[in-house]
């Protein structure tokens, strides 16, 4: 048997190739948009894919099954528990708790463990040719290294009210008659790690076992003490902030993806045809420089979405494809890199990319305006705006400051006022240089902190006490 763990550290994701060696058979288990990355997978280990899955309607990212089966004929496998109201509504054959999908030797047994989601399924996987016994559990977003998900999204991303008591009891009971019935040695094979916003305390170790997790995880007192209270208190105390986006990813995957086919290759475009696009207001511009480079001059409207491993992240902070129309032009260094920043927006459904330019030279510009640390206590501003999570402002803020996340700004700004400035800042100005772009493309007169609240923290910590 082969097991294969394909991971995005964009999106703190993991998805899973599963295959027989004597059938030259494979499974895609929570699958990602851009599909490349498992039919060479597959093509590498003389496999062909025949089945995609996944564990849940997905809230973080856009889901790759209905991509993969378009591209390799494999027959998709969808949840068909949680009840009428979480089912999906695209073909494929329902699995219940219970049902099993077979390649050659390898059986992958559905096990239903709801408290996430409504309609979760865990996958048992029993390699056959070595036991008749499962060795190994791919928990997609039900147990995580160290962690539990988080069974608050409904409420948060999805329109639910008050779904988080009851998914917290569901994932009690999962935990208790389902998770620790299996044998301590099963692996356990998350579908998130660190970084993911699925849970709060996720482990950056990729796997796990049912022994591991049941002696050293937070939960396992409350469930030896059968302290259900108590477990869901310590469950939902301390979850992140949902990214606003989260709502379109539950609503897309539920009612199936687009299926893109295949992409051609982003063209260069020309600077005149960009500068024409942007004077129109038909184009829009992404800088994916550091903010550090954005702030010594940038686009005029354009938005920062940083190059490197968040751009899927950042870019569905920012662009919302149900509303934001135009398509985009990346500032890329070439068309390598203009073709991976593509892969990683397309898995948050942003997939109207026209091309991508290798300099802002010939393009209207102007200097985002910054504030340091010493002048803002004199600072004449409508509000303080710091974009960093509800648990870091806890921690520690700027006094007076209003909390707003990077991730729910741009669909709250009835929270915002109306005129004035506001001062902008998150930890180290990252995530507030790709905010502040959002809100000055808005029409909003922003400033932004320098250094943000790392500086700001400084220079408190510098000035002698009186």
């Amino acid at each position: 048997m082969l097991i294969e763990r394909i991971y995005d550290e964009d999106l703190a994701q993991a998805s899973y190739l599963i295959g027989c060696q004597a059938k030259g058979e494979a499974i895609v288990v929570d699958g990602r948009r851009d599909i490349a990355v498992y039919q060479d997978l597959a093509a590498k280990n003389g496999m062909k894919i025949v089945a995609v899955t996944e564990t849940h309607i997905h809230a973080d990212y856009l889901s790759g099954t209905r991509e993969l089966a378009a591209a390799t004929g494999a027959k998709i496998y969808v949840s068909g528990e949680g009840g009428p109201d979480w089912q999906y509504e695209f073909d494929g054959e329902r699995l219940y708790d219970g049902d099993t999908i077979t390649l050659g030797n390898i059986s992958i047994k559905a096990v239903h463990t709801p408290g996430h989601t409504p309609e979760h399924l865990s996958f048992l996987v029993t390699d056959g040719a070595f036991s008749d016994k499962p060795g190994y559990l791919l928990s997609g977003d039900f147990v995580f290294s160290g962690d539990l998900g988080r069974p608050d999204l409904l409420d948060e991303a999805a329109g639910g009210v008050d779904t988080r008591f009851e998914g917290a009891k569901q994932l009690f009971a999962s935990l208790r008659d389902k998770f620790l019935t299996l044998p301590d040695y099963v692996q356990v094979h998350p579908a998130h790690g660190a970084g993911s916003a699925c849970g709060k305390a996720l482990g950056a170790i990729p796997s796990s076992t049912v022994g591991y997790e049941r002696l050293y995880a937070w939960w396992g007192p409350y469930l030896a003490a059968n302290d259900e209270q108590g477990f869901i208190n310590e469950l939902l105390d301390g979850q992140p902030d949902a990214h606003a986006y989260f709502a379109r990813m539950k609503r897309e995957n539920r009612e199936g993806p687009a299926v893109m086919g295949e992409r051609t290759p982003l063209p260069e475009l020309s600077t005149e045809i960009v500068a024409a696009g942007l004077a129109e207001d038909t184009l829009t511009f992404i800088d994916t420089r550091s903010n550090g480079e954005v702030h010594q001059g940038t686009v005029v409207r354009s938005l920062n979405v940083p190059a490197g491993k968040s751009v899927a992240s950042y870019g569905a902070w920012v662009v919302n494809p149900e509303t934001d129309k135009n398509p985009l032009v990346l500032l890329a260094n070439g068309q390598d890199q203009a073709q991976d920043m593509w892969d990683h927006l397309v898995r948050v459904g942003i997939d109207n990319v026209a091309g991508y330019l290798t300099s802002i030279e010939g393009l209207p510009t102007f200097t985002p305006k910054l504030i340091q640390p010493e002048e803002l206590e004199g600072f004449e501003s409508a509000m303080v705006l710091d974009v960093r999570n509800k648990t870091e402002h806890k921690a520690g803020h700027v006094p007076g400051s209003y909390q707003l996340s990077g991730g729910r700004l741009m669909w709250h700004l009835d929270e915002l006022p109306a005129g004035g400035t506001i001062v902008s800042y998150c930890q180290s100005g990252v995530r507030n240089s790709v905010a502040a772009s959002a809100l000055r493309r808005a029409g909003y007169d922003v400033v932004e902190l320098d250094g943000s609240y790392a500086a700001w923290n400084a220079w408190q910590n510098s000035v002698p006490a009186v």
